[in-house]
């Protein structure tokens, strides 16, 4: 479950983690009161699951009342890679001295939480070079760890008590609300000495949401996602581009996982339970269809209860009526799986005898469309860039 901003620094508060005044407005009325109570200047950021919005123009500053109703407006209204504003969140101007990268994260691989941090705030931390990065025990984050990594920050004096104090809160949310990510991006050391997170990036483990009741207001299910339901299956949106089918849901986020460790990035993952039919398969093909950062299809199937044969003519008769026109790339087992392997024979479906083998092929297909599609953006990019205007 990923928070939007203003959720995340609401935990954030939870745990004593210092944020700027800010409030949430959902039309201008609020805005307006909100504004009132924060002053001029101030930043309206859209909240949105997905980022990038600093270069999509979706955080903007505001001088005035008089500006304050056109960037509110067009805010609300600007789509950041597809996806509306579930609201504006208005912010206090920090007087920023210093910005630090600050993030946890469960490190699957290694079992544990793994801490990354840059003296480089507010850029693409891929490309940064000179990051601390540290396994964090189940304990959590000991004073001692932390104050080494603030040492490391290029931080000192005061500074480092309050590194301290602040990265050691962070990883107890994490460890607490059982958090796959809180990523702060920037922490600010502002001019009275004081670390402030001017942003929230939180991921909460959905598995452990029925530990969580108090975390259920956050929940948003999105209007594919409801349309899934209705269909009696599970979907959940990522931001890969791959979706996952499978009937299960240990099978299917266990597939997540090798995906995920085989290099590729899961666009959303599909449980059609035990019951599944031709026709209800069929309905989640073309849930899949209308994600459009899908580039292909991964389909795990174990036949226990459900019929495989079902499967594969839920898949033709997909490819038949144009509902899908990606690759799927399947491994089938079970009852009936030699019959939805013959059925499948000559299609675009491909099929493998192990799902290590169709996760190994989806991977590297769908590395091939993120390159290409980086290609072409670079391309677009270059050809807005050596346009003119002429009065």
């Amino acid at each position: 479950m990923r928070l939007l901003e203003y959720q995340g620094k609401e935990l954030f508060q939870q745990y004593g983690i210092k944020i700027p005044k800010s409030y949430l407005a959902n039309d201008i009325r609020q805005a307006h009161d909100a504004a009132s109570k924060i002053g001029f200047p101030l930043i309206l950021k859209a909240q949105v699951t997905v980022g990038g919005r600093g270069k999509a123009g979706a955080i903007v500053k505001c001088n005035s009342a008089s500006e304050l109703d056109q960037k509110f407006t067009e805010l609300q209204r600007k789509e950041i890679k597809g996806e509306l504003p579930r609201g504006i969140l208005l912010e206090a101007m920090a007087d920023i001295k210093k910005e630090i990268y600050l993030s946890l994260f469960l490190n699957r691989s290694k079992r544990c939480y793994s801490l990354i941090a840059s003296a480089e705030g507010g850029v693409d931390i891929e490309s940064v070079g000179n990051k601390v990065i540290v396994d964090i025990p189940i304990a959590g984050l000991g004073s001692e760890t932390a104050s080494d990594i603030a040492h490391k920050l290029g931080l000192g004096g005061n500074a480092v008590q309050l590194f301290v104090d602040f990265a050691t809160r962070l990883s107890r949310l994490v460890s607490e609300k059982e958090a796959e990510l809180a990523e702060i991006n920037p922490l600010a050391v502002i001019g009275d000495g004081s670390l402030v997170a001017l942003d929230a990036k939180v991921i909460i483990d959905d598995n452990s949401l029925f530990r969580h009741p108090e975390l259920a207001k956050y929940k948003h299910v999105s209007e594919l996602e409801m349309q899934a339901e209705t269909s009696g299956f599970s979907l959940v949106e990522l931001d890969g581009n791959i979706a996952i089918l499978g009937n299960g849901a240990g099978l299917v986020m266990s597939t997540l996982d090798m995906v995920a460790d085989a290099g590729g990035q899961a666009g959303a993952f599909l449980d059609f339970g035990g019951s599944a039919t031709t026709e209800t398969i069929y309905e989640a093909l073309k849930v899949i269809s209308r994600i459009d950062k899908i580039d292909d299809i991964l389909v795990n199937l174990f036949g226990g209860i459900v019929r495989t044969n079902l499967v594969a003519q839920a898949i033709l008769d997909a490819y038949r009526d144009k509902v899908i026109n990606v690759p799927v790339f399947a491994r089938i087992s079970g009852a009936e799986s030699e019959k939805a392997k013959e059925m499948l024979k000559g299609s675009k479906a491909k099929i493998y005898d192990t799902a290590e083998q169709a996760i190994q092929a989806v991977v590297a297909e769908a590395s091939k469309s993120m390159k290409a599609s980086a290609m072409s953006g670079r391309a677009d990019h270059a050809a807005g860039r050596g346009q003119t205007t002429t009065k």
